[in-house]
């Protein structure tokens, strides 16, 4: 069945400015204008980011809804997946962000705007140990892109989380994805968006 709601979820010190989210956004106005679109920014805060996301998702159809996650955004893509019941695509996605994230508590910029700061509190981590969850429930509502190149998460550990997921393991790459865009024909045919 086709997404008819994608919710694009980016990484941390990220935003919707970001290559891959504005490649999804573009992909999504260009051939499916219809498609219900949303790729917010998120707050550091990951429990304010997921009370933001269930308030804003709360009208969506489970069965027609669709999540791509990077990075952090595919650690908060997999709570909401298993949430919802719906289909997820995870970009190298976070697997312990709450030990990996530990050691960035103070002050951060943006990637996309390095005049722009916000303060990542040791309270964030707890709230990321809140939302980590056990195998997920459906594999074979999952699609992943993992690449054995990236610099910031271990792929072993990304594929490891993930058994019996559907994975497209990059034999080189990098934590960006830097060649999402050949990528993507195959992320949105997964979701019945080609």
């Amino acid at each position: 069945m086709p997404t008819t709601h994608l919710l694009y979820l980016h990484g941390f010190r990220s935003s919707p400015q970001s290559t891959k989210a504005r490649q999804v956004a573009a992909w999504v106005q260009n051939r499916h204008p219809d498609v219900t679109w949303w790729c917010p920014q998120l707050p550091p805060s990951p429990r304010e980011a997921m009370e933001m996301l269930s308030q804003g998702i709360a009208g969506w159809p489970r069965d027609t809804m669709a999540v791509i996650g990077s990075s952090l955004g595919g650690f908060y893509a997999t709570h909401v997946a298993e949430t919802c019941g719906c289909k997820a695509v995870l970009l190298n996605p976070a697997v312990n962000p709450a030990r990996d994230l530990a050691k960035y508590i103070g002050e951060q910029t943006f990637w996309n705007n390095p005049n722009e700061r916000f303060f990542f509190e040791p309270r964030f981590i707890d709230e990321l140990h809140a939302l980590a969850l056990g195998s997920v429930g459906r594999p074979e509502k999952y699609s992943a892109v993992i690449a054995k190149g990236d610099e910031v998460l271990e792929w072993r550990e990304m594929i490891g989380r993930y058994p019996g997921v559907r994975i497209k393991l990059l034999e080189g790459g990098d934590h960006a994805i830097s060649d999402f865009d050949s990528h993507l024909p195959e992320v949105m045919e997964f979701l019945g968006l080609s």
